[in-house]
Parts: structure tokens; C-alpha cells; sequence
């Protein structure tokens, strides 16, 4: 015996968010024959459901109303064919949620039958409120009376109720005391039940062979919450809120339900203006006057705009007079609809005549905009043309770019090169071969002279992938890893000789991935860098991805690394020593991390800690590893430069939290390359931020303006270490704490009595225009954070910034100014009335302008690092290049670009908050010292 339940369990109507549903179940009772006469009147009707031996082919709709008016669309059974009895035993789902069910919504539900051809007629009908009077939506079981020869009438009150109002009939008392019973409001006793229960059954049927109607039986679900049954109780979503309303609104809002649906209307124009009929007339279409001015303010668009309509319309029509604008090409590959197969066919046969786009307008080709395998292909093909010095400037976003590439296609060629692998890393395989190999390792190098032979290979990815899908492993594993897959490659064969070449010819590259690559092959310059930049990519986990997106990115750069690894493993000599040289360059950043680790682990200050650093420097014994002399190398962040060595005496460690390590490289030409190595700092904003001052110095170059910019270079091993190269100079703040002004510090190393300020004047031109450059450029960057510690002066004149940690417009200080011009830095040139300041200010204007007209290829190298783990980029990737472009003004013309300028000069001159926070930043260096 089961005890009395007084717990009511219920949900709101307004928290549901499945549609009802109710389910059609058994049609008991007589039907009744019509008279003879009727079939006279109407001969069809002897061949309807009606004069049948058997069960007719009924058919049951079901229909939601409330206040006399339908709220669905009808919905009904499907097709079924009965022999003994009507038994539908179907769910049907109608179009409406239960958070939209009115208080007053009924169930109306008719049953028709076959009267003829395209003839349906009411068997009979009958409607049921959904909610009971106490506001509880209907459960369980009903059996409902059916009103013959009737449509249910759906209006209130109704004329069909399937529940009789006056409760005498003994069948609806037995239902009532039945839900009692299954609410748990009567004592629920097992066997007691089942005498009572089917006692219930058979005083039903004999009430309904007794009866002139016909019963059908009809199931509402039941709402199950955490394993518990529960009632929908009527609600509406804020019910209980008080809502003003005005009388009289002054806005009337009128829902428009075709709002984001396609305007036929429109499509229909697309498809006949694009249509093949329509291109022997657009080749002899000539634009008037006013439609040339429409048509190149479309050209000089930036890349970031988005065409209307209209706008693709006047493109399209007039391709042919456009296809002798190169820049014109992009604008008209955004009009095509990539889906439609005439418009393909005219966009492929453009591509084909119009002329050449430049490098830098082919790389917007390259973005997430444009997947279509052919405009890829062409954007390659104009890369093709690029030299390598210029394919240098573009790496770091031409490796990003591989993230809109056709992974298959990637996949492929990495098949194609290693046939039976999977391009992804067998890992258990890599375990098995470490477990065979000896710990042991060399003293001094990383191999000896004769792995250099055509039998050597390096597979350094293998050790990249392993040790990603393997965190836990430690550095020594990874280093015995490495060691196992030098001597144990992946060729099939151990003499490269006997394979056949899979190197690309550049005719034939296909795809971005084997253009790298073949470049790559081709320079050591470019596979040093192409190198470490697909190894951050292999290692960065980006968070702001779903894991399953992230994973796919990051397995799509491991085959490309592992397909560069291939090509230059079955290459001719010289590729297979430039794949040796990288090897070598990996296992020692992976020494010099793991001996930085060892000393940011030494208890003690920095004194202790640059001794440590030193007498781990001069041991050769440590790491298995000689630092001080080692087998000549290319440096990472410099291959020109070839080092053979550290200089322990003169290893030391910045004043900073992590601490920095300054090292003095020996190279091959017995000459110091000063170089700063950063654990624990991830330096890829700053490599970002460093490659566009490069690309900005070159551009100004072209034009014959030299700023004499300093762009050191960053490089980015590892996103936890990077290498940043050392100019010998000193911070604003330290020339000012020691020597009084700027003018002072110069005039210190280049005194020249008879000259202005008493400093030679090449010294004074080299900085003003340094402070022009870096001014213009670090507004356009929209660099923060600028204090005097992190300006930093030259002897022979040069000013520039460090630490690009905010950039496009963030910035820690408040109301920071358009550019960094102190007043220290004004004062320097002489003050604002001098004749420098007036260059200064000629220099700034110029820059601005000349840097304007490349506006497209510096949108388009941001466009290609939207999705990179750029912190500040990461912050807003959408507004990104938004950014960029807003700092350029490209909506002025070139004589309001000039006044833009020099407010912004006026206003960063004036500007009083900088200086008081400088004096802030001052105290607060002080008290840290």
C-alpha cells in the first residue's frame, strides 16, 4: 500500500518550450448508416467508408482554437487502413509551444471520412479545453464524446463538448474518481487496483455499446522533470509584472514577416542580369561620366567594405571596361555567388583576362572572405611573382592564412608525399621507439658531421606532436625523442637517392601550403622563419575556439609541418642540410630553455641568479651541451648571422619581473651578436607589431623617405620564450636622470660648437626624423602604455619604442594622447616654434600620406591575423582591422589627411593629463627601486 502523496509538482506554462502534442488512440461505438434516400440525392456516397462491411479509412485533424478563431494550421493522422476497429494509436505534433498556449485554448478534433472524389465529410466531432477551470493543463487518458455528422465547432462555448456537462452519466464520475487516483489523491492498495480497474473497463464499454455516439480515446503527455511527473500550470512570463501602457502610442510597430527572407523579387533581377545571354551585351557596356565616378569610388573602397546591390550590380555590368583596373578584380570577385554555376563559369573566364593584380592586393584573396578553390589558386599565382625578400615581409600572415585552406587538400599533399601514413601523428609508435632507445646523449654537439649525408633525416614535428598529445612527458623524454627520430626517419627508404623527387614545381603548386613550401625549400631565410612560425602554431592552443575546431586547425599545421620535413628530407643535398641546420637550431633553444629554467628556479636576487646564469654558461658538463662553444649555426632570430657560441663572463639579467637574459652570441666571424632571451613572455604581439614597422620602413623607403626607424628584430619560439635583438642604447628617463635633457646626451657624444643646440646637425635630423617615424606609425598601431622607459635613444640620434604590450588603441593610462610627444621630446627639437619642429612636423604629414596609399596591404595583413592568439587582436578580432582603418581616415582627401595631422599634433603637444601620469609613472618606477 502505497501512502498518500500531498506534494504537487508542477512547472510554469511559460518555461515550456516543446510543443504539444497529443496522441490519437481508439474510436469505439456504432456508426450509423444513412437512409436509402440520401444515396438517391447523392449516388457517390455508396462508394464512401459509409456502406462498408469492413472499418473505413478515417481520418482524424486536430486544430488548436481560442476566442473563436483558429490559432494553427490543421494537423492530421496519417494514412492507415483498418479491419476490426478504428486504432490510431499516433502522436501528433501541433505547431504551437506551450509558452504560447492562451488560458482559454481548446482542442477541437474532427473526423472525416471519404464522400467521393476530393470529397472529405465530418463522421463526427468533438473539442476539449487544454487547461482544466483550475489552470492545469489536461493528462493522461480522456475519452471523448464525438458528435455525429459534426465538425467540431472550436468556438466558446461550444456546441461539440467532448465532456458532458452535466456529470450524470456514470462513465465521466468513473474518469474523475480515476485521476484522483493516478494524482495520488486516493490510497493506491496493488491488488485492489486491478479488481477496481478492470471493473472500470467493463462498465465503460457497456456505456458505450448502450450509447448513440461514438467515444474516441485521446493521451496528453506527461511533463517529467528530474525522474518526477509534474502539471503544467498556466503562467504567463512576467504575469506578475505591472506594464504602463500609453492610450495613445506615438509609435506603432507593424511585425514584417518577411524580414530576412529572400526577396524573390531581387533574386529574380540577380539571376537575369547575371545570366549568359546578358555577357555579350555587358562586353561592349561603356560607363557614362557620372556612372566612371560611381564605379572607381567603388575601386578605391577598402578592403573591409561590403558592397550593397546596387553597387555589385554596376560592378558586374560593367566587368569587362573594369578588368583593366587591377585593383578592380577583388571588388568584382565579392559580387559573384560562388553557388551559382553560370555566374562561376563568367567569374573563372574574368580572372582569366583581367589584368594582373598587384602581390600586396592578391593577399585579401587569402582571407576567411574568399574559400573558392580557383581564387586561391590565382591569389598563389601572384604570390608567385612576389621575390623572397617580399614573401619574408608576409610569412608571418601568409602561415596564418593556411588556417581558410582546404584542409583536405593539405592532408593530400602530405599523402601524396608519404603514401599509407596518416597525416596525422601515429603516437604509440613514437612511444615504442622511445622505449628502445638509450638515454644516452652526446657531450658537446648534436650530432656529428656525418649525419649531414644524404641518409639523415629530421623529423622534429614527430617531437612536437608527441609531446602536445602528451603533456606529462618531460623535457628529457622529448629530448630522447628527438634523438630516436633523427636516427630513425620516416622515409621509406634510408638513401634518398633512390626515391623520386616529390619537389613542387612552382607551376604546379596548387594550393598556399605547397607555395611556403616550395619557397621555403628554395631560402634558408624563409625556412628558418616559416619554421618557427608553424611550430607556435603547432603548440598555441587557442581558447577562443571550440576544442574540436581548435584541434583541426592545430592537426592542419602539424601535416604542413611535417610535409615541409618530407620535402626537404627527399630534396637534393643542400635541402637536406638546411633540414639538419634546423634540427640543430631546435635542440639547442630546447637547452637554452631548459638551463633559463634552471636559473629562474635559483632561491636568491638577481646577483645570484646572473651568477648562476654565468658559471651554467661555462659548464659544458650541465646540459650535456657545451654553451660556450658549439658547432656553427644560423641564429633563429637572425640566419644571416651564423653563431658558434655564448660568452658566459658577459651573460646578465634585466631588472624586471621575469627577468630577461641579456647574452653575448660569438659567430663564425669573430664578432658579438647581442641578443635578449625572454622565458616565460609570449612575444608574439610584439613579433607582430615589429613585422609592420619593417613593412612601414619599407614601404616609406620606396618613396625615398628615410625615417631612420629601428625595427629590431622579435622572434617568437615558443609562446611561453622568444628571442629579442639588443640595440645598444638608453631609456628617456635615464638620459634625462643622467644627463639633464636629450640635448645634453647628445651633445655628450657628438659636440659641435658652431652648430645649432652645440650638436653636430646630422645627429639632430636623425632624430627628429626617427620621432616623426615612430609618432605617425605607433598612431596608426594605436600603441599605448608610452612612457619615457619605454622610448629608447641611440648615440648617433635614434629614437624608438619597446614593448608593444597594448596596441590597437588600448592603453592602461587614462585619456592617453593621439601620439607619444612628450614634452621632453619637443623641447629636444628645439620647442614648437623651432625650425626642426616644422621638419618634424613636414616628416609626419608625409609618412602619413605615403603610408594612406597602402592602406589595402596593411588591412589586409591584419584581415589574415584576425584569428591569430594575438592578445589585443584575441580581445575584439571583429573590430580588429576596423581599427587600423579608422586611424588611416581614408574617407579624407589628402589636403584634410594634412590637417588631420597636424591637429592630432596639437592636441598630443597640449595635452596635460600624459604628463601628469608620466610623473605618476615616475614616483612609482622610484618607489619599486
Amino acid at each position: 500500500m502505497e501512502e498518500l502523496n500531498d506534494k504537487f509538482h508542477y512547472v510554469y506554462s511559460s518555461s515550456v518550450s516543446d510543443k504539444v502534442k497529443v496522441k490519437i488512440g481508439v474510436l469505439e461505438g456504432k456508426r450509423q448508416k444513412p437512409e436509402y434516400t440520401k444515396i438517391l440525392d447523392d449516388p457517390m456516397l455508396k462508394y464512401s467508408g459509409l456502406y462498408q462491411d469492413e472499418c473505413a479509412d478515417l481520418v482524424v485533424v486536430c486544430q488548436i482554437f481560442d476566442n473563436n478563431q483558429p490559432l494553427t494550421l490543421p494537423v492530421s493522422t496519417s494514412y492507415k487502413a483498418f479491419t476490426q476497429r478504428w486504432n490510431w494509436n499516433e502522436w501528433l505534433n501541433l505547431p504551437l509551444q506551450f509558452n504560447d498556449l492562451p488560458r482559454t485554448a481548446q482542442l477541437a478534433i474532427t473526423i472525416y471520412d471519404c464522400f467521393g472524389p476530393n470529397r472529405l465529410g465530418p463522421v463526427g466531432g468533438t473539442t476539449v479545453s487544454l487547461f482544466s477551470k483550475h489552470g492545469l493543463f489536461r493528462q493522461g487518458m480522456l475519452d471523448l464524446r464525438v458528435w455525429p455528422n459534426r465538425e467540431a465547432d472550436g468556438n466558446f462555448p461550444t456546441t461539440t463538448p467532448g465532456k458532458t456537462r452535466n456529470g450524470k452519466e456514470q462513465m465521466q464520475r468513473l474518469s474523475k474518481l480515476a485521476k484522483k487516483h493516478r494524482n495520488g489523491y486516493i490510497t493506491k492498495v496493488d491488488w485492489l487496483d486491478r479488481l477496481t480497474f478492470r471493473e472500470l473497463e467493463m462498465i465503460n464499454e457497456k456505456e458505450k455499446r448502450n450509447s448513440d455516439y461514438l467515444y474516441l480515446m485521446i493521451d496528453f503527455p506527461s511533463i517529467i522533470v528530474d525522474n518526477i511527473p509534474h502539471h503544467v500550470v498556466y503562467f504567463e512570463q512576467n504575469g506578475e509584472e505591472i506594464v504602463s501602457v500609453r492610450s495613445q502610442a506615438e509609435l506603432v510597430t507593424v511585425p514584417d514577416q518577411e524580414i530576412l527572407k529572400e526577396n524573390l523579387v531581387e533574386s529574380k533581377h540577380h539571376k537575369l542580369a547575371r545570366s549568359l545571354r546578358s555577357g555579350h551585351c555587358d562586353k561592349d557596356a561603356k560607363p557614362n561620366a557620372v556612372m566612371r565616378d560611381i564605379l572607381n569610388t567603388i575601386v578605391s573602397y577598402p578592403p573591409t567594405k561590403n558592397l550593397s546591390n546596387e553597387e555589385q550590380d554596376h560592378v558586374w555590368k560593367y566587368r569587362f571596361y573594369l578588368s583593366t583596373q587591377k585593383k578592380a578584380l577583388a571588388k568584382f570577385l565579392k559580387c559573384v555567388n560562388w553557388n551559382q554555376h553560370n555566374e562561376v563559369r563568367q567569374a573563372l573566364h574574368m580572372m582569366e583576362i583581367w589584368s594582373p593584380m598587384d602581390v600586396e592586393d592578391a593577399l585579401e584573396l587569402l582571407s576567411s572572405n574568399f574559400t573558392y578553390p580557383a581564387v586561391r589558386r590565382y591569389a598563389i599565382s601572384r604570390l608567385q611573382q612576389a621575390p623572397d625578400d617580399e614573401i619574408l615581409l608576409y610569412l608571418l600572415q601568409l602561415v596564418q592564412a593556411l588556417k581558410y585552406e582546404n584542409f583536405k587538400t593539405i592532408q593530400e599533399g602530405f599523402a601524396r608525399m608519404s603514401p599509407g601514413r596518416d597525416p596525422y601523428f601515429p603516437y604509440e609508435e613514437k612511444e615504442a621507439q622511445l622505449e628502445k632507445k638509450d638515454s644516452k646523449e652526446s657531450n658537446s654537439t648534436i650530432t656529428n658531421e656525418q649525419s649531414i649525408h644524404r641518409s639523415s633525416s629530421y623529423n622534429q614535428t614527430e617531437q612536437i606532436a608527441s609531446s602536445n598529445f602528451n603533456s606529462s612527458l618531460t623535457q628529457e623524454n622529448q629530448e630522447q625523442k628527438a634523438e630516436v627520430l633523427l636516427q630513425n626517419p620516416i622515409t621509406d627508404s634510408g638513401n634518398t637517392d633512390t626515391l623520386r623527387s616529390h619537389m613542387y614545381e612552382e607551376e604546379d603548386v596548387q594550393d598556399l601550403a605547397s607555395f611556403l613550401i616550395y619557397r621555403a625549400c628554395k631560402n634558408f631565410s624563409l625556412a628558418n622563419y616559416f619554421y618557427w612560425y608553424l611550430l607556435l602554431e603547432c603548440e598555441d592552443q587557442d581558447t577562443t575556439l571550440r576544442q574540436d575546431v581548435s584541434d583541426e586547425i592545430r592537426n592542419m599545421y602539424l601535416t604542413v609541418m611535417k610535409t615541409f620535413s618530407q620535402t626537404l628530407a627527399r630534396g637534393s643535398e643542400s635541402m637536406q642540410k638546411k633540414r639538419h641546420v634546423l634540427t640543430k637550431q631546435q635542440k639547442f633553444i630546447d637547452k637554452l630553455v631548459k638551463l633559463m629554467k634552471t636559473v629562474s628556479r635559483e632561491s636568491g636576487n638577481r646577483k645570484k641568479k646572473a651568477d648562476k646564469l654565468q658559471q651554467l654558461l661555462a659548464d659544458s658538463d650541465s646540459f650535456k651541451f657545451n654553451f660556450s662553444k658549439f658547432e656553427p649555426i644560423p641564429f633563429p632570430l637572425d640566419p644571416a648571422v651564423t653563431i658558434n657560441g655564448i660568452v658566459p663572463e658577459k651573460a646578465s639579467l634585466f631588472k624586471s619581473a621575469l627577468m630577461p637574459s641579456k647574452l653575448y652570441f660569438k659567430t663564425v666571424d669573430n664578432d658579438e651578436y647581442v641578443a635578449i632571451f625572454k622565458l616565460g613572455d609570449d612575444l608574439r604581439q610584439d613579433q607582430l607589431i615589429l613585422q609592420m614597422i619593417t613593412l612601414m620602413d619599407k614601404l616609406l623607403s620606396k618613396e625615398n623617405l628615410d625615417l631612420k626607424l629601428t625595427p629590431y628584430r622579435v622572434l617568437a619560439t615558443s609562446t611561453k620564450h622568444g628571442f629579442v635583438q639588443f640595440i645598444d642604447s638608453v631609456t628617456v628617463a635615464e638620459a634625462l636622470a643622467t644627463e639633464g635633457s636629450i640635448h645634453n646626451y647628445f651633445r655628450k657624444y657628438h659636440p659641435q660648437e658652431h652648430s645649432p643646440y652645440g650638436i653636430a646637425p646630422d645627429i639632430m635630423d636623425i632624430y627628429v626624423r626617427s620621432c616623426a617615424g615612430y609618432c605617425v606609425i605607433t598612431y596608426l598601431l594605436g600603441v599605448g602604455d608610452r612612457h619615457l622607459d619605454n622610448l629608447l635613444l641611440t648615440q648617433d640620434g635614434k629614437l624608438f619604442h619597446i614593448d608593444f604590450g597594448y596596441i590597437l588603441g588600448r592603453d592602461p593610462k587614462p585619456l592617453p594622447p593621439p601620439m607619444k610627444l612628450s614634452k621632453e621630446m619637443v623641447e629636444a627639437m628645439g620647442g614648437i616654434n623651432s625650425e626642426h619642429f616644422s621638419q618634424f612636423k613636414t616628416l609626419c604629414y608625409t609618412a602619413f600620406l605615403h603610408l594612406r596609399r597602402h592602406a589595402n596591404l596593411m588591412l589586409n595583413l591584419f584581415s589574415l591575423m584576425v584569428d591569430a592568439s594575438v592578445p589585443d587582436i584575441a580581445l575584439e578580432p571583429d573590430k580588429a582591422v576596423r581599427k587600423v582603418q579608422d586611424k588611416l581616415r581614408l574617407d579624407l582627401s589628402e589636403e584634410e589627411a594634412v590637417h588631420y595631422i597636424q591637429n592630432l599634433i596639437e592636441t598630443s603637444v597640449s595635452a596635460i593629463m600624459p604628463a601628469f601620469v608620466e610623473q605618476l609613472h615616475k614616483i612609482t618606477q622610484y618607489i619599486r627601486k
